[in-house]
C-alpha cells in the first residue's frame, strides 16, 4: 500500500506517515474470529518483567490466522482484505466452499475475488499452500513450517519471501529475508508468494505519542542514568561510557553470541550476516 504524508503543520507532523489503507476492503474484524487480548506490560506469569520498554497502548482484539492451512482440496474465496493491529502484514478473510470462513496472512497481489487452494499437487498460484516437495525451484514462498504439521513459523512479516533453491533427499534449501541458508524437510507446507503490505518499513512514526498509542514506552539512553542504573551512567556533563556498549547488566550489547548449541544447528547451511 502506498504511504500517506503530511503537510509540516507542526514538528510531528513533519516527518510523519502512514499507510492509506487503500487495499483496505473491510474495517470491521469477523468476530467468530476474534478473542479478547489481554496486556502483559512486557512481564512473565511470575510478574517479572522480562521485555522491556512495554505498556500502554490501544486495546486491541486478537485475530485468529489458520497458519496450517490444513483443509485440503476445498476451494476458498477471498472475501475481505482487514488491518490487523497485532502484525505488520495484512490479513485476508477467506470463506470455504463448505461454510467455514478463516483469516490468512494477505499475500502480495491477492484481491477480493481471488480463489486459493490448499493442498498436494495443486496449481502454482499465489496464496495457495502446499508442501516444499511440489513446489518448483525458484519460486518465492512464505509461512514456512519447521516441522510438518504444528502451522507456518517462519516468513510471516510484512514484505517477506524466502526463496527455494533446491531440493536435496528429504530437505529442501531454502534462503530466508536475514539472507540465512536453511534445510526444512520437504512435508513441510509453505505458502506460494510473497507477503504484502510491503511499505510497511518505510512508515515514521513521526511523534512520541504514536509509540505510545501501539504500546512502546520511553527507552533511556544508559549514557543518561546514573552509575546505580547502567555502566554507562554517572560522571560530570557528558562524558564516554570508557567500555564497549554493554546491557544494563553489563553483558555485551552488539554481536555477543548467546545462542546455545542445538542438535539442528546442521539444518543452518549458511547463517546471516556471515563474514
Amino acid at each position: 500500500m502506498p504511504l500517506k504524508y503530511f503537510k509540516p503543520t507542526s514538528a510531528s507532523r513533519r516527518f510523519m506517515s502512514v499507510s492509506d489503507f487503500s487495499e483496505i476492503t473491510r474495517s470491521e474484524s469477523e468476530k467468530s474470529l476474534t478473542v479478547g487480548l489481554r496486556k502483559t506490560g512486557g512481564r512473565n506469569r511470575d510478574g517479572r518483567v522480562t521485555a522491556f520498554h512495554r505498556g500502554g497502548g490501544v486495546k486491541r482484539r486478537y485475530r485468529i490466522i489458520d497458519w496450517k492451512r490444513d483443509k485440503d482440496n476445498i476451494p476458498a474465496k477471498v472475501q475481505s482484505i482487514e488491518y490487523d493491529p497485532n502484525r505488520s502484514a495484512n490479513i485476508a478473510l477467506v470463506c470455504y466452499a463448505d461454510g467455514e470462513k478463516r483469516y490468512i496472512i494477505a499475500p502480495l497481489g491477492i484481491k477480493v475475488g481471488d480463489k486459493i487452494l490448499s493442498g498436494e499437487k495443486i496449481d502454482i498460484k499465489v496464496g495457495n499452500c502446499m508442501p516444499l516437495r511440489d513446489i518448483p525451484l525458484g519460486t518465492l514462498v512464505h509461512n514456512v513450517e519447521l516441522r510438518a504439521g504444528t502451522g507456518a513459523q517462519l516468513i510471516r512479516s510484512a514484505g517477506a519471501a524466502a526463496q527455494l533453491l533446491a531440493k536435496e533427499g528429504n530437505y529442501a534449501r531454502l534462503r530466508l529475508p536475514s539472507s540465512e541458508v536453511r534445510l526444512i524437510h520437504i512435508a513441510c507446507r509453505a505458502t506460494i508468494g510473497q507477503v504484502g503490505n510491503l511499505e510497511h518499513e518505510n512508515i515514521s512514526v513521526g511523534k512520541a505519542g504514536r509509540s505510545r498509542w501501539l504500546g512502546i514506552r520511553p527507552h533511556v539512553r544508559g549514557l543518561a542514568t546514573n552509575p546505580c542504573d547502567h555502566p554507562h551512567g554517572g560522571g560530570e556533563a557528558r562524558s564516554t561510557p570508557g567500555r564497549p556498549s554493554c546491557t544494563p547488566w553489563g553483558k555485551p550489547a552488539y554481536g555477543h553470541k548467546t545462542r546455545k548449541s542445538k542438535s539442528w544447528d546442521w539444518m543452518i547451511v549458511n547463517r546471516r550476516n556471515r563474514k
